[in-house]
């Protein structure tokens, strides 16, 4: 499975995603699931993906050959808005569908993807978009600054109570971390590497890649004191005095 958030701040915008996947648990094995195009002081353009894998890594590898297309076609590296991406992002998944989904459901392989599209172009502002499997998509905004793919259940508590668009950089990267850290906690098939990266808003050039392995030291500290603080907060937490 898979589990991937991205946020929309005042200062940037944060997109991580986990590297595990499985078709069964005795076929467990570690992708990436992060695509980046940038070109610096032009465009960074960050690709969330979660669902078929085929289905996923088809779309990017469409997006990319794009980028020697000379005739004047519309492609993500002529794109004038984020808008205009996620439209060429959604058609390239209809293609892959249209290639590969009636094959796969024939087979009883679900197609199904789903994908995240955020990042910036010159001139205008940071945008975040969803993309359903169907091509369509919705974008972030200011009541919804974030989004999530796959097993996005367990890790939403925290960024609901946490995240606005105003939180600092780092506060919401240790969110999302906690986020990743519940959600691995409860189910198995998310697991480390994490993938981490920070757009700096009107920058227009990557800010920081950080790939979160197993024994990372802060993410391990984090997980240790995170869960001791819950243990410790419940247990001062008065019982409920109906029971007695």
């Amino acid at each position: 499975m898979t589990y991937c958030v991205a946020l929309k701040l005042d200062s940037g915008m944060i997109f991580a995603s986990d590297s595990r996947t499985n078709a069964g648990v005795d076929h467990i094995a570690t992708f990436c699931k992060m695509r980046v195009f940038e070109r610096s002081d032009d465009r960074v353009i960050v690709v969330l993906s979660s669902g078929n894998l085929a289905m996923t890594q088809g779309v990017t590898h469409i997006l990319d050959r794009h980028k020697d297309v000379t005739d004047g076609s519309p492609t993500i590296w002529n794109a004038k808005s984020m808008f205009d991406v996620a439209r060429h992002t959604g058609d390239a998944l209809r293609e892959m569908q249209k290639l590969d989904g009636q094959m796969l459901m024939q087979s009883g392989i679900d197609s199904s993807s789903n994908l995240i599209v955020g990042g910036q172009i010159k001139g205008e502002e940071a945008r975040l978009f969803h993309l359903y499997p169907q091509g369509n998509f919705i974008e972030a905004s200011d009541e919804t600054p974030y989004f999530q793919l796959g097993e996005a259940k367990y890790g939403k508590p925290i960024l609901d109570r946490v995240l606005t668009p105003s939180t600092p950089q780092k506060e919401a990267a240790k969110c999302v971390l906690i986020s990743f850290d519940s959600t691995m906690k409860s189910n198995i098939s998310v697991g480390l590497p994490i993938d981490m990266l920070w757009y700096p808003r009107d920058s227009l050039r990557i800010g920081i890649q950080q790939r979160i392995r197993d024994g990372d030291p802060y993410f391990s500290m984090l997980r240790q004191r995170w869960g001791g603080g819950l243990r410790r907060v419940f247990g001062e937490l008065p019982d409920p005095d109906w029971l007695e």
